[in-house]
């Protein structure tokens, strides 16, 4: 009996099934066509080259279920359209063409659609706006709608308000801003069922929530990365009594959180307040009371004072961050009190003192733990032994001052990710770990003091593991890639690994990035890195021994976009095998030893934009190709053998920085040469004629001619760098006088672009892998996510002599803030303009070894920030001006070489100079000299006396051999005049001595 029961029921729900199958069998054709309409609207909209892409699956075939197309689910009953999604499938919804419009007239027929979504499609606007009215009002049960990721303005609200069914609305990354139209605000209070609306990512400020407040029902407000800024009030939400969840997190607000008045908030369980700049003291009391709370993430403030007690009390914590902040004392004990604690994230702030895992016994539900501090006196127990009962997926504990693997690990099997970087862990690489984890996927041990690198036994799924900054210094496992087959990402980067490169490394297919610079590698590259790894899109070989040709064959590297090859000893040509790199953006082959010319079809590289090839062998002519490149950026081929001319210009949307210092390039600088150029080094070349009048010169910021053969003037046209910081003109034949108009320059004004970054740090990122929290358990708010990047980053370094030194300033570092003028080591002549004197931004003014001439001018006493000031060897004369010991900021000052007089003046920087910054000025006096001032007359110490005296008889001594020598060639003279013996007889020895010389010639 009871079987055929159950035979019975069995029967009845395969009908069932069957019923709802053949239901689900075919669509409503009046949906059908509809679908179809919208189809070709969107091919309408696409750009041309797109359109293939649009929607494939939905075709005009009748024996197609249109509830099985792409993006669209059904009714299994009735067969009617429910969700219509088409967001992020298809690439061609973020390239169609300009100001394309939503059709909603197109959704009339989908009555029963519950959800719409059109993210990502960049949408600009509504089409039919009335029409589009009553399309949303005919949708009755449209639940959810998103429009996310378009360029939506706050012209939509107002035809919201037509779909009053809803109760989720997304509109976050669109171009929405303040202040709300009066009908948006007419249209919220019309929503009357609206729960969740998510405006993130626009550019409102804090004058919304008086329109948000008509939104009474909303339980979940989304607020993340928008303008507001000043402090944040409560009160600005008094309505929204029924929030449940708040994200204002990444905007600008500041000032103490308003921890009383979050009260008012009674059913809150999880805010967000992260990445903004809340200061002042962790004074949590009024969240502590909300005992609804199960998520509070207050990272990435500038908040102060010790781990707030009260929250020990909220037993329902799931959620807790306060990493990035400031906070300093102890971790308390009464931590553990939180069993409901899944996410517990305390980085990056300045707790000191002891921390026992001991302390979370009880989180028997703890699957994130990230702990760490940026004080050296923080201290983790990783030798106590003991089971905990959670079982975790995530720990990172960074700088906790660890000498060994945490114990209680070896507990942990179904470990995901592991970070123990910045540590103190010696000894061997821990291989027990993804022995005993057979699901990890990220172990992270940078900066550590590991010595011995193992690899476990049998293969591994292992995604990316980073052991930089250790202190192996032995062989590379040559079965690196059979251990670790699907590794994305490995940096093993600063450490002393030997030998060669495995050759199973092109076992590692999917490997994205691959960086094992700053080690002892030898060798040619294995053929298999460059044939089996083509996925790879960031190879770093840089500061090895690496040798060989550079990509001698075609590589299979197909995606890769940045290739670092610098500091090796590689050898030959440049390989023909880079030029099928066609996505490449940055190739650094220099410090090297190549040789031969520099192929043309290197410029041909579609989207390479920096190209450094500095300190090799290369000869020949620059090939145009590389000047005339779309997106170049950054061109180092210093340090070469190039030859040849300059082109007319450079063709590059964005400003260039050129390297091409320590060549043999000549002829002339083409006055059109620095349109497009942010920095200019030609520094030790052959160039020659006269410095152009530079046409379009508002790019240049650093433009280095020294050491060339230039001759004639300095053009005036210089006079108009209005975003100059470094300008290099020594060591030339420049003559003429220094114009006075220099002082038009940013060397007075300062910069006139100061928003533009012309430094030279090309940057990007890539990310090496990518963990959400969701993995691991669903938080009620947007955690930020376990992810690493790697910053892509190529800096360039300018010469420039400051403070009797020719340093290398790193683009990204001092060089911004730099502002210096060589003139030194030419034919310069005239009096130094008073003008100069203006250089208000001056640090480093050069004028020696030149034919100046008069005073010093008064106006130098202005020089406020000017650090280092050379003007010897020249012919200045007059007085040190003694305003010029105002000059606070002056640390090296040399007037050596010239014709001064006077005093020279005391007090503050002047009290640190000594002799050298004098020489060869006899007439100056007073200290660091031997020579005493006495009124207006100099008066020699004792103790130099000799010296001096000595000095001067030389001189006398001089004088009087040209009078004395003088005196006796008239004395003979005159004796010969008058006739006596002795003349005669001068005058018959002459006559002898020309008779036997005739007689010798003829």
């Amino acid at each position: 009996m009871e079987g055929k029961v159950f035979l019975g029921k069995y029967l009845i729900c395969v009908m069932l099934l069957l019923g709802q199958l053949h239901g689900y069998q075919s669509c409503v054709e009046k949906e059908r066509n509809a679908l179809l309409e919208l189809k070709n609207y969107f091919v309408s909209i696409t750009r041309e080259v797109f359109v293939d892409d649009v929607l494939p699956t939905w075709t005009n075939d009748t024996k197609s279920n249109c509830c099985g197309w792409d993006g669209l689910r059904c009714n299994l009953t009735s067969g009617r359209v429910t969700e219509i999604a088409l967001s992020g499938t298809y690439p061609f919804l973020t390239i169609l063409k300009e100001n394309s419009l939503l059709n909603l007239s197109l959704l009339h027929p989908f009555e029963d659609v519950r959800s719409l979504n059109f993210s990502g499609h960049l949408l600009s606007g509504l089409f039919d706006d009335v029409e589009g009215c009553k399309s949303l009002r005919r949708l009755r049960n449209l639940e959810i709608l998103d429009l996310s990721y378009n360029e939506f303005n706050n012209s939509i609200f107002p035809f919201l308000n037509a779909a009053t069914s809803l109760t989720t609305l997304f509109l976050r990354d669109n171009f929405m801003v303040d202040p709300f139209p009066v009908k948006g605000y007419k249209s919220l209070r019309r929503l009357r069922d609206l729960e969740i609306l998510d405006l993130s990512w626009n550019n409102f400020n804090n004058s919304i929530f008086p329109f948000l407040n008509a939104a009474t029902s909303l339980t979940t407000l989304f607020l993340r990365g928008n303008k507001m800024v000043g402090p944040f009030s409560v009160k600005e939400l008094k309505d929204l009594t029924n929030l449940e969840l708040l994200d204002l997190s990444a905007n600008s607000y500041n000032g103490s959180i308003p921890v009383r008045e979050i009260t008012s908030l009674r059913k809150l369980k999880a805010l967000d307040l992260s990445d903004n700049e809340f200061s002042g003291s962790m004074d949590l009391q009024g969240i502590c009371k909300l005992k609804n709370m199960q998520e509070l993430d207050l990272s990435y403030n500038k908040l102060v004072g010790q781990f707030p007690l009260c929250l020990t009390s909220l037993t329902e914590l799931r959620v807790l961050d306060l990493s990035s902040n400031q906070l300093t004392g102890e971790i308390p004990s009464a931590l553990g009190n939180l069993e409901s604690l899944e996410y517990l994230s305390l980085l990056d702030n300045d707790f000191e003192g002891f921390f026992s895992f001991g302390w979370l016994v009880k989180l028997s539900e703890l699957k994130v733990l990230k702990l760490g501090s940026k004080s050296n006196s923080f201290q983790v127990d990783s030798k106590s032994s003991w089971k905990p009962k959670f079982r975790l997926n995530v720990i990172v504990l960074r700088s906790c001052n660890l000498e060994i693997v945490p114990r209680f690990l070896l507990q942990q099997k179904g470990l995901n990710y592991v970070d123990l970087s910045d540590n103190k862990i010696s000894g061997n690489f821990p291989c027990w770990l993804l022995a005993n984890n057979t699901e990890l996927e990220v172990l992270l041990l940078k900066n550590n003091i590991l010595t011995s690198f193992q690899l476990p036994e049998s293969a591994h799924d292992l995604v990316a593991l980073d052991v930089s900054v250790n202190e192996f210094n032995h062989m590379f496992p040559e079965n690196i890639g059979l251990i670790l087959p699907h590794l994305r990402y490995m940096n093993i980067s600063k450490n002393g690994f030997q030998g060669n490169l495995p050759s199973s490394l092109g076992n590692m297919s999917g490997i994205k990035s691959l960086d094992v610079s700053h080690n002892s590698f030898q060798g040619k590259l294995p053929r298999s890195l460059v044939k089996g790894c083509y996925n790879l899109a960031y190879l770093k070989l840089s500061h090895n021994k690496l040798s060989g040709e550079v990509f001698p064959e075609s590589a299979e590297l197909y995606d890769l976009r940045w290739l670092y090859m610098d500091n090796n000893q590689f050898t030959g040509n440049i390989g023909q095998g880079l030029q099928n790199l066609t996505f490449l953006h940055i190739l650094d082959i220099s410090n090297n030893n190549l040789t031969g010319v520099i192929p043309s079809w290197v410029g041909e590289l579609p989207r390479l934009y920096a190209i450094l090839l500095s300190n090799n062998s290369l000869e020949g002519e620059i090939p145009t190709s590389l000047f005339n490149k779309t997106f170049l950026l950054l061109l180092d081929l210093s340090a070469n053998s190039l030859s040849g001319g300059l082109p007319p210009h450079v063709d590059s949307t964005r400003p260039v920085i050129l390297l091409l210092q320590d060549n043999h390039l000549s002829g002339d600088i083409p006055d059109t040469f620095l349109g497009h150029v942010s920095i200019l080094d030609l520094r030790n070349n052959r160039l020659s004629g006269n410095i152009p009048e530079f046409i379009n010169t508002q790019s240049i910021s650093v433009l280095l001619l020294r050491g060339n053969n230039l001759t004639g003037r300095i053009p005036r046209q210089l006079c108009g760098l209005r975003n100059i910081q470094l300008l290099d003109l020594a060591n030339n034949r420049l003559n003429g006088s220094i114009p006075s108009c220099l002082s038009n320059t940013s060397f007075a004004l300062g910069k006139e672009d100061d928003g533009f970054d012309g430094y030279g740090f090309i940057y990007g990122t890539i990310s090496d892998y990518y963990d959400d929290v969701d993995i691991y358990f669903k938080p009620l708010l947007e955690l930020a996510p376990l992810s690493s990047q790697i910053v892509v980053a190529t800096q360039t370094k300018v010469e420039f002599a400051t403070k009797h030194r020719y340093d290398a300033y790193m683009t990204r570092g001092i060089l911004k803030y730099l502002f210096g003028l060589d003139l030194s080591e030419n034919e310069l002549s005239g009096e130094i303009p008073i003008e100069l004197g203006g250089l208000l931004k001056i640090q480093a003014l050069n004028l020696s070894h030149n034919n100046l001439s008069g005073g010093i001018p008064e106006s130098f006493s202005g020089l406020n920030n000017v650090e280092s000031l050379d003007l010897s060897f020249n012919r200045l004369q007059g007085r040190i001006p003694s305003r010029l010991a105002d000059l606070s900021s002056l640390a090296v000052f040399n007037v050596s070489y010239n014709n001064l007089s006077g005093a020279i003046p005391l007090g503050r920087q002047f009290n640190t100079f000594d002799t050298q910054s004098y020489l060869g000025n006899p007439l100056l006096c007073g200290k660091p000299t031997d020579i005493s001032c006495n009124g207006n007359t100099i008066q020699a110490p004792d103790n130099v006396a000799r010296d001096e005296e000595s000095t001067i008889d030389m001189v006398s001594f001089y004088w009087s051999f040209a009078a004395a020598y003088v005196t006796v060639l008239l004395g003979v003279l005159a004796s010969l005049s008058f006739d006596s013996p002795w003349s005669r007889f001068w005058f018959y020895t002459v006559d002898a001595f020309i008779h036997k010389a005739r007689n010798l010639l003829w």
